[in-house]
């Protein structure tokens, strides 16, 4: 029996209550939960995400300076000190093999951070969404869809993303009592499934972005299902 799935399309209304004893997937696709998912793909140890800049750092100082990589972006852009930033194409083998990683986004790692009440917190882009959708196939629990948008507005590539998960998940057949958000997401994957890239281009965030030079991270981020794990939040710590 497929589960029960509604859709934020931010994290303003996301509080302890809302996702208490339910299993959330957080979505970022432009970047950071590709980002995670790269990374874990390319066998890193371990990701913590975290919302501060400071509390990164802090993690970072009671580390192995060998063995991890503080990552992060404020606005886009690298954040001044730090390993890397949040291009997903940084993340390679070479690069975070075997290391853990300290991550914190301007929009991201928020929405992980606050679904930390949830019986599970799963990561979710275009890149691993078919992986995504058997996960929360076989789920017990209500599942909540929580799109990370850009400092407390839609975005447009995460519903986007979201519909195609719940597509997935359904078949493309919505149940009658579906969610009004779950409806809303499917709706718009419906109507731009064949122009995916195009459709994200052209977005207030991709054109962020683009306009910072990152137009190869953008045709990455919407590459469907060449990953096929889930990471997974336990215990404040991301892994496979």
């Amino acid at each position: 029996m497929n589960p029960n799935i509604d859709v934020y399309t931010t994290t303003l209304s996301l509080n302890e209550d809302e996702v208490r004893g339910k299993t959330v997937v957080v979505i970022d696709v432009l970047r950071a939960t590709s980002t995670i998912i790269t990374a874990m793909h390319n066998n890193a140890k371990s990701l913590i995400a975290t919302e501060d800049m400071g509390e990164a750092s802090k993690i970072a100082q009671n580390l192995d300076p060998s063995r991890c990589l503080l990552c992060g972006e404020r606005d886009g852009r690298q954040i001044e000190g730090f390993d890397l930033g949040n291009s997903p194409l940084e993340y390679t083998e070479e690069v975070v093999k075997d290391k853990t990683l300290i991550l914190t986004t301007t929009n991201g790692t928020k929405a992980i951070s606050r679904s930390s009440y949830a019986n599970r917190v799963l990561i979710a882009s275009f890149l691993n969404a078919k992986a995504v959708s058997e996960e929360i196939k076989s789920s017990g629990d209500e599942v909540i869809l929580v799109c990370a948008g850009w400092k407390g507005r839609l975005s447009l590539e995460d519903v986007l993303c979201a519909g195609y998960i719940i597509n997935l998940v359904y078949g493309g057949s919505l149940p009658e009592d579906a969610k009004d958000g779950a409806q809303v997401a499917a709706a718009l994957y419906n109507r731009f499934a064949d122009n995916i890239l195009e459709v994200v281009s052209s977005s207030n965030h991709a054109k962020r972005l683009l306009g910072m030079g990152y137009s190869d991270d953008i045709g990455y981020c919407c590459s469907l299902d060449i990953v096929n794990i889930v990471p997974e939040v336990v215990e404040g710590v991301i892994r496979i």
